[in-house]
């Protein structure tokens, strides 16, 4: 029986909390490739792909969150993290800004 999405995303899941955000992120590309509005999946592939400083992809990643769920405060805050991580922190105040109105003032 071939695997299901699903248990493609546990697989991912499972290798993320074992500590090997590389593993997971190879499990759940095809998952998000054949899902792409699925935002549990995206959300973790972008934190995998966080982790293990695959910043360019965390980034594609985290904007695709943001313009599905422009109120995901999460996800701002993500994409603020992974802009400042590289460095563009002028960028990033942007989305720190958005997190913080809609997560009651907190920059963080």
């Amino acid at each position: 029986m071939p695997e299901t999405s699903y248990d493609a995303f546990t697989r991912g899941r499972r290798r993320f909390a074992q500590g090997d955000p590389i593993g997971a992120a190879r499990v759940l590309e095809p998952v998000a490739e054949a899902e792409p509005n699925n935002r549990t999946v995206l959300e973790l592939l972008g934190r995998a792909y966080f982790h293990s400083a695959q910043l360019r992809k965390a980034e594609a990643t985290f904007r695709t969150l943001v313009e599905l769920d422009p109120c995901d405060s999460w996800a701002c805050i993500a994409l603020a993290r992974t802009l400042e991580r590289q460095s563009r922190t002028s960028e990033a105040s942007r989305y720190r800004r958005l997190h913080a109105a809609m997560s009651g003032g907190s920059l963080d």
